[in-house]
């Protein structure tokens, strides 16, 4: 079971910081005593608020949860009946009044129905961003940036060096090296969640029209997004296809799939995916990546910057991810900063 503790890290103990007794780090994660829930616990509660449908936040056995409709067709796509005995689904910008806690879900741009969680009790305001993005993606609704006393960010990224290139020369590059190597199949390693979604929209949007081969694995979220008003076009399964019918096609698998026999039925492939990892080449040359894709489904070191500046927060607590760089930052903007140290989520995406 994953820990939780509250980190001693304090850069900027000198700035005055927030009230916000109401809202603890506990064993199963962050927990509002008000109204006696956690929000993304790393275990089975009671009472649970989801931003979103990734394994590291949407965790079976929970009694009740609270989410956006498409986190919970996720959930129950996913975990089926172990999801939770109950839900409650709430639309974007709906307040539930939760034990005095005014709880309110706008979108967080990560992927389908994910969530920041916006909590009011007391005269203060906090927000938990979840995992989120700044680019626009047609696969989900665009962060939405809040005003708060206190800003509880993701850091996956929080480094200077991670400053992400534009999604659609990523692409660029894929249909160039596609065009460049017509013999070959083009294997791109993305997650099954988000991430594949998000590159089979991006080739459209660059005017692919020609069929996506999607490993079996990748099919049933797909056509639940599908089922939830997002269109991708043909992308017929791989299962089954000719070895030569598969030249100079575009292929989608979870990054798994380029170490498994399942692979050798694939004619010559270029082996590419799709992640905000791939800028660091040795994670590439580890993987055996030979066209590492920059694309990622979380907000970069400027944008996370900027957001921070943007939602203008009394203070910022910094739950995964790298932590010290985004301290320090908020230390010299003059905004009071804490590492909850939230240990149990993935840095994978």
């Amino acid at each position: 079971m994953p820990s939780f503790t509250a980190a001693s890290r304090d850069e900027n103990s000198h700035i005055p910081r927030m009230d916000v007794d109401w809202l603890k780090v506990v064993p199963r994660g962050l927990y509002c005593v008000p109204g006696d829930f956690y929000v993304d616990p790393a275990g089975a509660v009671d009472r649970a608020v989801v931003t979103h449908g990734h394994g590291d936040h949407a965790r079976p056995g929970h009694g009740s949860v609270l989410a956006t409709a498409g986190t919970i067709a996720i959930m129950r796509q996913r975990l089926g009946t172990a999801a939770a005995a109950s839900f409650q689904a709430t639309a974007y910008g709906e307040t539930i009044d939760i034990g005095g806690v005014a709880v309110t879900l706008v979108p967080a741009g990560h992927i389908l129905g994910s969530a920041q969680i916006v909590l009011e009790h007391r005269g203060t305001r906090v927000v938990v961003s979840g995992d989120y993005k700044r680019r626009l993606d047609p696969t989900c609704a665009p962060f939405a940036p809040q005003s708060c006393d206190v800003f509880i960010t993701e850091a996956t990224f929080g480094l200077p060096v991670f400053r992400h290139p534009d999604d659609r020369g990523e692409i660029g590059r894929l249909l160039r090296s596609l065009a460049l190597f017509p013999e070959r199949c083009h294997l791109v390693g993305v997650y099954a969640l988000g991430k594949c979604q998000r590159v089979l929209s991006l080739l459209r949007q660059q005017g692919y029209d020609e069929p996506v081969f999607l490993h079996g694995a990748l099919m049933p979220l797909v056509r639940l997004y599908e089922e939830l008003g997002v269109a991708f076009g043909p992308v017929p399964a791989a299962a089954g296809v000719a070895r030569e019918a598969l030249r100079g096609r575009i292929v989608l698998a979870p990054p798994s799939a380029a170490s498994e026999p399942w692979v050798r039925r694939l004619p010559d492939p270029v082996v590419a995916m799709a992640s905000g990892w791939m800028r660091v080449r040795q994670r590439a040359k580890q993987r055996g990546v030979e066209l590492p894709l920059v694309i990622s489904d979380h907000a970069d070191w400027d944008e996370l910057t900027a957001t921070i500046a943007e939602c203008a927060p009394g203070e910022v607590w910094v739950t995964h991810g790298a932590e010290d760089a985004l301290l320090r930052h908020c230390a010299l903007s003059g905004v009071a900063a804490r590492a909850l140290s939230l240990v149990g989520f993935e840095d994978e995406e």
